[in-house]
């Protein structure tokens, strides 16, 4: 018979046992999880994938979509384009996403809405504005970022002689391509910034997030060749990296192409 005491030591081996069992398979998922990325993207053709994260550092589940957001950043460099757009309907917990803004909740809106889906969810990604989805599901997104990136996109997008004076970025762009009711959308990108949330469901999180939205502007008279400006808000820090992304869009908000540049 065992006594009470050699079945504390039992349980307690098991225990260990099970717990290195389980982060060494953690471990190895992370590794095939990153082979894939890589695997993926080396064999991609290049056309335009532009994410458009909804978040919001007042949401627990949130985090793991932004980090799986600068993965696919750091991953696909060339031809996907990735967006954060901080909402503000979960402000009202506790503490103000200083990101947040009233309008990217009402542009969420109007996704759904094209969606014909009920309401605003987070974390919801928008791809190339034609469909949406769960922005943690790693598999899903990965599906995404292959689907539209071999499909040819239907215009071609450059920015040229781009420069920064004080509180304003101006810019030229030309476009190849079917342009008729077409529109070109600027965004100015806050390339990264961490943030110690001290109230709501992430109060004691240092919070990482990547290509923050923090300005964007429609330049709705698009021609074959064009310039224009965005003003640069005085959120964005005097050293802080920022890159400038012009979006085309036709008449059903679908993106047809899209380019960038760091400022």
């Amino acid at each position: 018979m065992i006594d009470k005491k050699n079945y504390v030591f039992l349980f307690s081996i098991v225990g260990l046992l099970l717990t290195t069992i389980i982060w060494s398979q953690s471990s190895k998922d992370n590794k095939v999880d990153d082979a894939l990325f890589s695997e993926h993207s080396e064999k991609l053709s290049k056309g335009s994938v532009v994410l458009e994260l909804f978040t919001s550092q007042g949401c627990s589940s949130c985090p793991p979509a932004d980090a799986l957001l600068e993965t696919i950043k750091d991953s696909y460099p060339d031809n996907v384009f990735v967006l954060s757009y901080h909402v503000d309907y979960w402000n009202y917990i506790g503490w103000k996403d200083p990101f947040s803004n009233q309008k990217f909740t009402v542009k969420q809106s109007a996704y759904n809405t094209k969606f014909r889906y009920r309401s605003n969810y987070t974390p919801e990604l928008v791809v190339n504005g034609k469909e949406h989805m769960v922005g943690s599901n790693r598999a899903d997104v990965i599906r995404a970022v292959e689907k539209y990136s071999n499909l040819q996109s239907q215009n071609v997008i450059g920015i040229s002689n781009i420069t920064r004076d004080g509180d304003k970025a101006t810019f030229e762009y030309n476009v190849n391509g079917k342009i008729e009711d077409k529109t070109i959308r600027a965004v100015l990108v806050l390339n990264e910034r961490t943030t110690e949330v001290k109230r709501g469901e992430n109060r004691h999180r240092a919070l990482k997030n990547a290509n923050i939205v923090v300005a964007e502007k429609y330049l709705n008279d698009v021609k074959s060749k064009g310039f224009g400006s965005i003003e640069i808000p005085n959120i964005v820090g005097k050293n802080e990296a920022i890159t400038l992304m012009l979006l085309v869009e036709n008449e059903k908000v679908d993106i047809t192409s899209a380019a960038k540049v760091a400022i």
